[in-house]
């Protein structure tokens, strides 16, 4: 009894793992029933894209394509790792550039609404008239020559120099050449005795006096050469 016990349960185990095979067997047809249409889409589809470059694309290309990259495996490695740290690099950067950008994007908003670019814009057209003006040489002999004359500006820069020139830019605006009548000796002895005429002439000799030193600059450097 015990041994038909033992024959019936094994019967009911091995039934048991039949259906589940059965059960499988009908799952693995279902799916190849429901791929075979989308398989078959897909080769069709790939015939049809491969058939478009087969005049194009030869086997041999393939085999030397193939070849190409088994050469260049480590080049392949290095240029990935560098892709990889190109990545890295950019999403480093990424939080810096997210407030250094729209910074800049403000300040040159702000240098537009100055005219910053307007007049660098101006600026660009007079050097292409200078360009289209002077020969290379020319350029060359007014750089040479501007060298000094940025010394002559700096002197100019003193307080008491900018002081003089500001003061006689002022005269051409008080003078009214439409009343200047000829003088004569005694006109001149007449015109004396204003206070004005008095404080011009002493700023004429003191002009004189000072104008002596083009000449004594001269005579230095003659006796230094």
């Amino acid at each position: 009894m015990n041994n038909e016990q033992v024959i019936i349960d094994q019967l009911d185990h091995l039934g048991q793992e039949i259906a589940i095979l059965t059960d499988s067997a009908r799952s693995l047809r279902e799916l190849r029933d429901d791929l075979s249409p989308r398989v078959n889409e897909t080769v069709k589809v790939l015939i049809e894209e491969l058939a478009e470059i087969e005049a194009d694309v030869q086997f041999e290309d393939l085999v030397s394509l193939l070849k190409n990259l088994m050469r260049n495996v480590r080049n392949l490695t290095w240029s990935v790792d560098q892709l990889k740290n190109l990545i890295d690099f950019i999403r480093t950067v990424e939080p810096l550039l997210k407030s250094v950008v729209p910074q800049a994007i403000i300040y040159l908003d702000k240098l537009e609404q100055q005219g910053v670019f307007l007049v660098l814009a101006n600026m660009m057209g007079v050097l292409e008239k200078i360009a289209e003006t002077y020969t290379p040489e020319d350029i060359e002999q007014i750089g040479n020559g501007l060298v000094p004359l940025v010394g002559v500006v700096k002197k100019l820069t003193a307080p008491e120099a900018l002081n003089l020139l500001d003061k006689a830019a002022e005269v051409p605006a008080r003078v009214d050449l439409s009343q200047a009548k000829a003088v004569g000796p005694f006109g001149m002895l007449f015109a004396l005795g204003n206070s004005e005429v008095k404080q011009g002439m002493g700023v004429v000799l003191e002009l004189t006096k000072a104008l002596s030193l083009l000449k004594n600059g001269d005579e230095a450097e003659e006796s230094g050469a």
